[in-house]
């Protein structure tokens, strides 16, 4: 943040420290989703709140910056207004360059999660850079702006007791920042509430002939293996064939709770009304006015209707 440069007053008048989708033509369809990365990894919301951090340092410079003029005008009337302008409006630009520095600490805290013995020297590190930064650049900008707007040499002071004094400031501005930018990736990572949107009935598409139909899976009771092709009993009456084995329908079709009964037959669970004895281990698979066997060779399937 930016800091009062009061000490650059004459000393007589100091005051103080200043995905697309894809459809089979015999199976359950769906869209693929994927996420996008910046730079780094950076998600686009962390960016977007990196922003705004950014913006709020802006504004908090700027309003301390403005504020500081009118300080040392108050205290040193005789400087007039160009040299104080100067001092802050340095600190200032400088400051919102270096920014990247807390923000690119913060950003490593956030994903890195380092224990404290590590964090805590990688700080300092940190925050003696982002001082030296601050220091030469505003010294750099001053001495420019002296030679071009008031034809004078700017004099920063001795090294070894200017940069103390101003280390232990940056020290709170890069203290501030950090916390303000963490807050802000930490914001980016709650996920904002949606209401909840009812799901879509899974369909499944029956490629009959030349003709595609496609039917929610609830809809389905039975399918029938009829030589090379797949008989599907549907609830409304229909029977639309479709050139498949019985193991490639079911393929498609067992994440929905259809189970094989018979080495012809696959049934939807999710549609059984009743099991009828035949003898002998069998059973009658009852779906409704449609029964399909139940072959005693197939004990998983007795097992699930049950269950």
């Amino acid at each position: 943040m930016v800091k009062s440069d009061a000490k650059d007053l004459p000393h007589d008048a100091q005051t103080g420290q200043a995905s697309g989708d894809q459809r089979s033509l015999a199976g359950t369809t769906g869209k693929a989703s994927g996420t996008n990365g910046g730079p780094f990894g950076m998600t686009g919301e962390e960016r977007l709140w990196l922003g705004r951090a950014w913006l709020l340092g802006a504004c908090l410079i700027s309003a301390i910056a403005f504020v500081n003029v009118l300080t040392i005008q108050h205290d040193a009337p005789k400087l007039g207004v160009l040299p104080p302008s100067i001092w802050e409006a340095s600190s200032a630009l400088v400051t919102l360059a270096i920014f990247v520095v807390p923000a690119g600490m913060a950003f490593w805290m956030i994903r890195a999660r380092p224990r404290w013995w590590i964090a805590l020297p990688a700080h300092l590190v940190a925050v003696f850079v982002y001082s030296v930064l601050h220091v030469s650049g505003f010294v750099a900008l001053r001495t420019a702006a002296y030679a071009l707007l008031l034809h004078e040499r700017y004099q920063f002071g001795p090294l070894s007791t200017e940069f103390p004094y101003e280390f232990r400031k940056d020290m709170m501005a890069y203290g501030l920042a950090s916390i303000i930018y963490w807050l802000a990736l930490r914001r980016s990572s709650q996920k904002p509430h949606e209401p909840s949107v009812p799901a879509r009935p899974a369909t499944f598409d029956i490629q009959d002939g030349a003709r595609l139909i496609r039917v929610p899976v609830s809809e389905i009771l039975a399918v029938r293996s009829a030589g090379n092709y797949a008989e599907f009993v549907l609830a409304d009456g229909r029977r639309p064939l479709t050139r498949s084995s019985l193991s490639a329908v079911l393929e498609g079709l067992a994440p929905h709770g259809f189970v094989r009964t018979h080495k012809s037959w696959l049934v939807n669970t999710a549609r059984v009304t009743g099991l009828k004895p035949e003898g002998s281990g069998d059973y009658a698979v009852e779906l409704g006015a449609v029964e399909v066997p139940l072959s005693r060779r197939f004990p998983e399937a007795l097992a699930t209707l049950r269950g």
